[in-house]
């Protein structure tokens, strides 16, 4: 049994996935008696068990005992490593003839260490597991059949012999990419959850924060399979299929040749999410992105730092200028949502350096700006420089950074109110305007957020879970503390945001009574009803039938009525149309 236990229940483990499909592919080539099905005596039955980080232990441990695997394998990440940990002592307990193997990065890295921490395990496969788990299967079979099979020389374990004896065999090489099967036949059970798919493997760059770094061998998967596998997803409409691979531009005719696919067989409904490095996007890639479909890619690109110093000592190979000069290009399209990653914890990088990284990332106006804070992963180089760099982190997983020698902890708890400013009001969508003005009020973004985070902390807004409506409100009391002369534009500005992305009918209390004329406004659909001046596709459509698919609000203090149009949304930001309607005077 493959188990996996995900960070939510919309995502989905390719790792397990992959190694049932090569398990299944390999040992039915070598006929051994192996069946997805496991209906006939003596065969092995691979099944996967998938299970959330959210789930209660004892609903996990119950569900895996049901199912009396003789070969438990979990994969280890540092979302869930915790999780598996607290499992592992009680599995032991309860199905001791069960042999229970390890997999992922979370453990490829201290084997040894791990199995004398816990005996009920009883190996660990370290690296690409999909050639490691086939043969581990394998003998499992012959162990059931006859005569045991001895793991001496399999390559990829650290494991426990007969003699209880610790042994620790060399690394096995990597696989040829085209050797792994499509691991997707039915995506019934995949509806509405994120789809992941690689079409290679490793990483060209040596990002010292990073496991990718590790391995150096770039591998591909040969682009007629690619684009067949691509068309399953697209004839089956998934919604989102995101590619994991770590740099997915690295090579320009792999990436150019895919996305030419993608766009010259788009169904109308699959997104597709890469992960790339934007300033190595050419003019011909450029000229592609921008001619794809709104929503048809996402593109993930991690800046991390725009510090010199940083980037040069984590040892990231980045043309800012050019990530900058492609970022604002690809915003021009308007048809393509970027996520822009920044970390905090990297060397060299304080408080203020950090700010100033903050605010020329948001400069470059994402769709999403992520803060994340530097996570110190096993077998890393920043693992290595933990005592020359002063880093002190968790010593739980997911290991996230406490302090530096930049950066004490008092400034990590400052940057985490950021983080979560940022994450409310910016990556929301839901404040466009309404951030627009406060940006004027700040001499910088990074101030702005910092300022308000200090606001929520001051009134212990930050101890309490927000409806939507009443982030709009705490808004406008941060503006009547701060610039009181903007509180009227303020209130404005939260209403036109508020309902550009939501058809309420219940009016929110902070947008106090409606200041528009009834009697303007019946006759403004009476005659909309019979014209269509505004609404040019609601032909047949009676006055009700509009009201109750728009929104029209009257705003004083510029004089005019905005009509919201729910029906044609922005693909990217789900916005509203907002109808600009100038009152005759």
């Amino acid at each position: 049994m493959l188990a996996a236990v995900n960070a939510k229940y919309i995502h989905s483990n390719l790792a397990v996935y992959s190694l049932k499909a090569y398990a299944d592919a390999r040992l039915r080539q070598s006929k051994s008696p192996v069946s997805s099905a496991g209906h006939a005596a003596g065969e092995v039955e691979i099944e996967i068990g998938e299970y959330t980080i959210n789930q209660q232990p004892d609903r996990i441990m119950e569900d895996i005992y049901k199912r009396r695997p003789d070969l438990l394998c979990f994969s280890c990440y540092i979302w869930n490593i915790q999780m598996i940990r607290s499992l592992l002592p009680e599995l032991g307990k309860v199905l001791p003839d069960t042999e229970i193997w390890l997999g992922g990065p979370e453990v490829s890295y201290d084997p040894v260490r791990l199995l004398e921490q816990f005996p009920q395990v009883t190996g660990i496969m370290k690296g690409e597991g999909e050639e490691t788990f086939a043969v581990l299967a394998g003998a499992r079979a012959a162990r059931e059949a006859g005569p045991g099979t001895d793991l001496e020389d399999a390559e990829g374990i650290t494991w426990r012999d007969s003699r209880g004896q610790i042994r620790d065999n060399p690394w096995r090489q990597p696989l040829d990419m085209d050797q792994i099967p499509f691991v997707y036949q039915d995506m019934t059970d995949f509806r509405h959850r994120i789809v992941y798919y690689e079409s290679s493997r490793g990483c060209p760059f040596s990002c010292s924060y990073c496991l990718s770094s590790v391995d150096k061998r770039l591998r591909f998967r040969s682009l007629s399979l690619v684009k067949r596998e691509l068309q399953f997803f697209l004839d089956a409409g998934t919604e989102q299929v995101k590619f994991v691979d770590r740099t997915f531009n690295c090579r320009h005719d792999h990436a150019l040749e895919i996305w030419k696919y993608i766009r010259r067989h788009d169904n109308g409904i699959t997104n597709f999410h890469f992960e790339v490095s934007a300033d190595l996007l050419n003019e011909e890639e450029l000229e592609l992105i921008r001619s794809m479909r709104p929503g048809l890619i996402q593109l993930e690109i991690g800046v991390q730092s725009t510090n010199p110093e940083t980037i040069r000592e984590i040892r990231r190979t980045m043309d800012l200028a050019r990530l900058e000069e492609n970022v604002r290009n690809v915003r021009e399209g308007r048809n393509v949502h970027q996520h822009l990653d920044l970390i905090a914890g990297l060397p060299w990088e304080d408080l203020e350096s950090f700010g100033r990284s903050f605010d020329r990332v948001y400069a470059l106006r994402p769709d999403q700006l992520q803060l994340g804070f530097l996570k110190i992963l096993k077998g890393s180089r920043m693992e290595k420089m933990k005592e020359a760099y002063g880093l002190l982190c968790r010593d739980t997983p997911p290991y996230e950074v406490l302090s530096t020698r930049w950066l004490s902890y008092g400034d990590v708890l400052i940057l985490k109110g950021v983080e979560e400013m940022t994450e409310l009001y910016y990556n929301s969508g839901q404040f466009r305007t309404a951030l627009e003005l406060l940006e004027l009020r700040e001499p910088s973004p990074f101030a702005l957020y910092r300022r308000l985070a200090a606001f929520y902390e001051r009134e212990g807004l930050d101890q309490v879970q927000h409806a939507r409506a009443a982030r709009y409100e705490i808004l406008l009391d941060f503006v009547r503390e701060n610039w009181p002369e903007d509180a009227g534009e303020m209130r404005e500005r939260l209403i036109f945001d508020y309902y550009l992305r939501e058809n309420a009918k219940s009016r929110p209390a902070f947008a106090g009574e409606s200041r528009a004329d009834g009697q303007w406004v019946r006759g403004f659909y009476e005659t909309e009803a019979r014209e269509h001046r505004f609404l040019e596709d609601c032909e047949g459509a009676d006055k009700n039938q509009l009201r109750r698919m728009t929104h029209l609000e009257y705003f004083p203090l510029k004089g005019e009525y905005v009509l919201f149009d729910y029906r044609h949304r922005d693909p990217l930001t789900n916005d509203g149309r907002g109808i600009h309607i100038a009152i005759e005077k």
